[in-house]
């Protein structure tokens, strides 16, 4: 079956950094355009970046721009999520996705947590 395993998460100060891993499994991974999202209390959910299946495009939120990188390892089925000069506002539950079918079916993580305070 499908299944998609955040880890990673934790508290850390202010611009500081943390580096977050999805790995996949139960689908052929290289397929898929992954996608990081986030929501914090309070708020909406937001998707955060997202990245091609065989890596080549990125795309992210305006607010991670220069801050955060997505990556990819098809060989580990994994997805990364490399936070810098981290902000209180990235505060939130961090989840990864992706859809198949060309949307039919939606794919998500349990999520977690990333918690920035001093």
């Amino acid at each position: 079956q499908v299944q998609l395993v955040e880890s990673g998460g934790g508290l850390v100060q202010p611009g500081g950094s943390l580096r977050l891993s999805c790995a996949g499994s139960g689908f052929t991974f290289s397929s898929y355009v992954m996608n990081w999202y986030r929501q914090a209390p309070g708020k909406e959910r937001e998707l955060v970046a997202a990245i091609t299946g065989d890596g080549g495009s990125t795309n992210y939120a305006d607010s991670v721009k220069g801050r955060f990188t997505i990556s990819r390892d098809n060989a580990k089925n994994t997805v990364y999520l490399q936070m810098n000069s981290l902000k209180p506002e990235d505060t939130a539950v961090y989840y990864c996705n992706f859809l198949m079918r060309f949307g039919r079916y939606e794919y998500w993580g349990q999520g977690t947590q990333v918690t920035v305070s001093s």
